[in-house]
């Protein structure tokens, strides 16, 4: 993978950005700001940019559809707007909740959005007609962010009261809850494989729960402020965050590590995004900037599933070995645990004659006393290599779809 490099920079905003989103089918980036207003830019073209008004209050999240065709934007206005992406942009509204709304998302199947706001609610509805559908109500504090999952039956939301939680869209129900140790999350987002998401949280990190095991997956503390935003990279192998200390961060999940540091932004950065392809990544900050990045890792863009099919059959062989390995020493525990029972039986017969000697008690003694040594080595080398298998296995389930 190639560094980065700045391919283009946007103003216009009067305020700090607070969201931005690439068009699935077009070189166009979504912008929303607390200037009251969206716009649309257009990269790699000489078309002008459009800026869309209508909102009364800061708005906090944009989003395209999946087919390019509409923009939802949520606004501490309390409302939703729905916009055709072209000139005119022309907008319908819809009163989506009591308070600020701070999260909006397009479903995958293009159906429904979900909202989240600081009326501790999230809600979804229907975009054809606008119509509320339901309401999920388990969070005690405001929600910031809200997200589908690839497939649609899941959503992940995350706010003030330090949960992230994982909800059953069809039963309307928390099927789990992640507690943040310390700091509320800003962000939540889902792997491209489902399996995952990632949180931006106030305490400076960045963690990935295995919403399958129910555990946290992987965490990173690159930042030294708090993490406003993150998205996952299409291929599922990188991890873009952006924080109030002014810095880009870009992760190798595979790695486990952070492997760029990027500046650009005068202030804090509030908002990452990668496009579909994920060839670009876009950046917004408090200094009113859009930046388009390439991400120059086309190759492996292309061969990235490629990469992690033989990094997944390394890795299951790994898995294989290890087990292999932990019923081998299983096997060599099993005769010296039979020795050991065999011998107290007979220390015990012996115990019983009065003309036992007491040098041959002793002897046994000794042997028993370094079998149990051995048997001890034994059983700390079956635990170390089950904590192996036990990280490994981790490894498989992030790299699987």
């Amino acid at each position: 993978m190639s560094d980065p490099e700045l391919y283009e920079q946007f103003k216009g905003h009067r305020d700090a950005i607070t969201s931005v989103h690439f068009s699935p089918c077009k070189k166009q980036v979504v912008s929303s700001s607390l200037d009251q207003t969206i716009m649309l830019w257009n990269f790699a073209s000489d078309a002008k940019a459009y800026r869309y008004t209508g909102h009364t209050d800061a708005v906090l999240d944009v989003q395209f559809s999946r087919t390019g065709h509409l923009v939802a934007s949520a606004s501490r206005d309390r409302t939703v707007r729905l916009w055709v992406a072209d000139m005119k942009g022309e907008s319908s509204e819809l009163k989506a909740h009591q308070a600020a709304v701070r999260s909006v998302q397009f479903s995958p199947d293009n159906q429904h959005l979900a909202t989240g706001s600081d009326d501790k609610s999230v809600k979804v509805w229907a975009v054809q007609r606008t119509k509320f559908v339901q309401s999920l109500t388990e969070h005690t504090n405001w929600v910031r962010s809200v997200r589908w999952s690839p497939d649609g039956r899941l959503l992940a939301s995350t706010g003030d009261d330090r949960t992230v939680k994982i909800w059953d869209q069809s039963s309307g129900s928390a099927i789990h809850t992640f507690t943040q140790p310390k700091g509320f999350g800003h962000q939540v987002d889902f792997h491209p494989s489902g399996a995952c998401v990632g949180v931006a949280s106030s305490c400076g990190k960045v963690q990935i729960y295995d919403i399958r095991a129910m555990k946290l997956q992987q965490l990173y503390t690159a930042h030294e402020g708090p993490v406003s935003s993150l998205n996952f990279h299409p291929s599922g192998n990188y991890l873009i965050s952006g924080s109030q200390d002014s810095k880009i961060k870009i992760y190798d999940l595979l790695q486990a590590r952070p492997i760029y540091t990027l500046s650009g932004h005068q202030n804090q950065v509030t908002a990452v995004s990668f496009s579909p392809k994920g060839d670009y990544f876009s950046t917004g900050g408090q200094d009113c900037q859009i930046l388009v990045w390439k991400t120059n890792c086309d190759s492996e863009v292309v061969s990235g599933e490629k990469e992690r099919k033989v990094m997944q059959e390394k890795v299951v062989q790994e898995v294989a070995n290890i087990r292999l390995g932990v019923e081998e020493v299983e096997s060599i525990l099993e005769t010296p645990c039979r020795n050991m029972a065999r011998e107290m039986s007979v220390l015990a017969c012996k115990e019983n004659k009065e003309n036992q000697e007491q040098g041959s008690d002793k002897e046994v003694l000794r042997q028993l006393a370094n079998m149990n040594k051995n048997l001890g080595t034994l059983t700390k080398t079956v635990l170390l290599m089950e904590k192996r298998l036990s990280l490994v296995e981790d490894q498989v389930r992030l790299l699987s779809n």
